[in-house]
């Protein structure tokens, strides 16, 4: 077979990216569009048939593996997966929507943090790190966020944030009793919310849109919002990209109704940020919130940020006061008297440690441009959904996110009766990690910066062999708290 063709610089995000089984040329395409006449895979009925010879199945495997590491020689990312430490290259990692990658230079960062500033400065060190959270939010706003300066705080972490932010907005709308989140939101959110409810004797609305008569892949829709809004409503609290199924929402039309009824809109951008391109600024959002350890590779626990756009700063007062806020902050006054701009929301001395390794990732992230890191999570996804298609709807898998590359982030919810110990007998058993969420998926990333598609290709080859055999029955592997 002729080897595959040059991959054009822009990934494509065509259906059937992987159709076995023969090679050809097309032009054809959905409305995603290829930019190039570019090499497709096309199903072929004489090769195909219900039960083909092993012989046949090698070759279609040989041949899907030549092209996916075509994909990776004309991948525009390609460099960065060295930059991280990886010491077991066997492992098929697939859950850096859970925890991204260590990026070697913030080892050579934190090192000297330590030995040449806190070690060397000590206490004097404060006159160069005392803004530090504004300037390390400008990094994140500008790369990730489509944020302008002096809207992006990095700090504390995003269930601190989401609380400070939602009460802020509630009082900021006096007189209404309404919060809205929907069903299928983070737990720690919809908790937080309900605590909230409950302190200052609001309605809590649910949107149910776990149910599939309501919604598909937890989609909340601007129409599907728009019933349950009214005048009474003062906050609406959804994830850009849903944890669980990976759909992401519609965040200027969404914003868009909640803003015509006066209430504001608090996004969590957790499971989005790195992996998407947010525009905030140009969406109209108001505020969000999110972490840096997912698709941000910035490590466990470290800081997270908050958006506030310059638009609603005067509007908003979050109900811890701290003395970064405070206008004269060392002059130790009585009474609090809050700072304009960012400052204002601030809390406390940030963790300088974390605030470094956001830096190193983020810098990163810009540099490889968050539009080339977008299309790379679209292709990849793909990817995914053809091998789901071709290797494990047979074996009694279902899909979770949503097909059209544009409604989904960078992970896939894989759904299956025995998702748990499958997730369980992955990683212990065929070294492919992903993660489980409860009550039936199996969640697979790719992480731009990180993966190869040759090592999505490769865990979802492993995970359909083990399933096959049936060999996750028999797996050993110890249970744990963390899933």
């Amino acid at each position: 077979m002729a080897e595959v063709m040059a991959y054009s610089k822009h990934y494509p995000i065509c259906r059937g990216l992987l159709r076995p089984l023969t090679f050809i040329h097309s032009r054809e395409c959905d409305s995603a569009g290829w930019s190039s006449s570019v090499a497709r895979w096309a199903h072929n009925p004489e090769v195909v048939g219900s039960n083909p010879a092993p012989a046949t199945i090698t070759t279609m495997q040989s041949m899907q593996r030549s092209f996916v590491r075509n994909l990776d020689e004309h991948d525009v990312l390609k460099s960065y997966p060295s930059k991280f430490v990886n010491e077991y290259p066997h492992v098929c990692y697939l859950d850096g929507n859970s925890l991204g990658r260590l990026p070697k230079k913030t080892i050579d960062v934190i090192n000297s943090f330590l030995t040449n500033e806190w070690g060397e400065k000590v206490v004097e060190g404060w006159t160069d790190w005392v803004d530090e959270a504004e300037h390390t939010g400008d990094l994140v706003g500008r790369s990730a966020l489509g944020a302008e300066s002096g809207q992006v705080l990095v700090l504390d972490t995003t269930s601190v944030n989401l609380y400070q932010l939602a009460v802020a907005a509630i009082k900021a709308r006096p007189g209404r009793n309404t919060i809205i989140i929907d069903a299928a939101n983070f737990p720690t959110d919809r908790y937080i919310m309900q605590g909230i409810a409950k302190q200052f004797g609001l309605n809590l609305v649910v949107i149910d849109n776990e149910d599939p008569r309501m919604s598909e892949n937890e989609l909340v829709t601007p129409e599907l919002l728009q019933k349950y809004m009214s005048d009474d409503v003062a906050l609406v609290s959804l994830q850009v990209v849903n944890y669980r199924s990976g759909c992401k929402q519609d965040i200027k039309g969404l914003t868009d109704v909640v803003r015509s009824y006066g209430a504001l809109l608090l996004w969590d951008a957790a499971h989005a940020i790195g992996s998407v391109e947010l525009d905030f600024d140009a969406n109209g959002v108001d505020i969000a919130v999110g972490c840096t350890y997912k698709y941000g590779n910035s490590g466990p626990g470290s800081p997270a940020w908050m958006y506030v756009n310059k638009s609603v700063q005067h509007e908003l007062q979050v109900p811890i006061q701290g003395w970064f806020a405070q206008e004269n902050q060392f002059e130790m006054g009585p009474d609090f008297i809050r700072t304009t701009g960012m400052r204002g929301f601030q809390i406390a001395s940030p963790s300088l440690l974390g605030l470094r390794s956001v830096q190193v990732a983020f810098q990163m992230i810009e540099e490889a441009g968050i539009g080339e890191i977008a299309k790379k999570c679209q292709t990849g996804t793909t990817l995914m959904v053809d091998l789901f298609d071709e290797w494990l709807e047979p074996l009694g898998f279902s899909l979770g996110t949503p097909r059209d590359p544009n409604l989904r982030g960078g992970h896939v919810a894989l759904k299956h009766p025995d998702a748990e110990i499958i997730a369980r007998a992955m990683r212990s058993d065929i070294k492919v990690i992903p993660d489980f969420r409860a009550p039936d998926v199996i969640r697979v990333a790719i992480s731009p910066l990180t993966n190869t598609y040759e090592e999505i290709y490769e865990g979802f080859f492993r995970l359909k062999e083990l399933v096959e055999s049936k060999q996750y029955l028999n797996s050993t592997s110890a249970d744990s708290r963390v899933r």
